[in-house]
């Protein structure tokens, strides 16, 4: 019983490795056709098309999900993905296909309420701040929680450009 747990026999081992190649194949194949902004995590849905491709290459691989079906699934994901762009670029729909930007601290100080209602704690945003080389908070112009979920930190001596802001929630009301 666990020797069948621990080890598969050589005929289901090579099915596995020619099935995980010929998936990732497909997958690459694909993105090249749909160009790079495939897997760009530009936008919360792009981010979830990039995992939900991943969880499909691993069902082709470890699974009897046979190779077309992961490639139907890969390719309508995809065709998905393009349409939504698209869409995206008409300004009035980018807003209710998309989440907001969140602003968490704005001219060296913490933005207490975006903070509470993103999750996110001092410590998450210092630890960002270090990683972005910041020395001192009063060099810190603005940090924002991306809607793919990153953090940028806009630092330096100029001011801060009001379009950078543009679109992220908050920003007027901080000044």
């Amino acid at each position: 019983m666990a020797a069948d747990w621990l080890w598969t026999s050589w005929s289901a081992a090579w099915l596995l490795v020619l099935s995980s190649i010929a998936a990732l194949i497909v997958v690459i194949a694909a993105i090249r056709i749909t160009g790079l902004r495939s897997l760009s995590k530009m936008s919360s849905f792009d981010f979830a098309v990039t995992v939900a491709i991943g969880s499909i290459l691993a069902s082709v691989a470890a699974t009897s999900t046979s190779l077309a079906n992961g490639a139907i699934a890969v390719g309508t994901l995809l065709t998905a993905q393009a349409v939504i762009a698209l869409l995206r670029q008409r300004s009035f729909l980018a807003g209710r296909i998309d989440n907001q930007p969140l602003l968490l601290m704005r001219d060296g100080e913490f933005i207490e309420h975006a903070l509470h209602r993103s999750r996110v704690t001092e410590n998450d945003v210092l630890a960002k701040l270090r990683a972005a080389n910041v020395t001192e908070l009063s060099q810190v112009s603005a940090v924002v929680l991306e809607t793919t979920g990153d953090v940028s930190v806009l630092h330096g001596d100029g001011p801060l450009a009001d379009d950078l802001l543009r679109d992220v929630k908050d920003a007027r009301a901080s000044r």
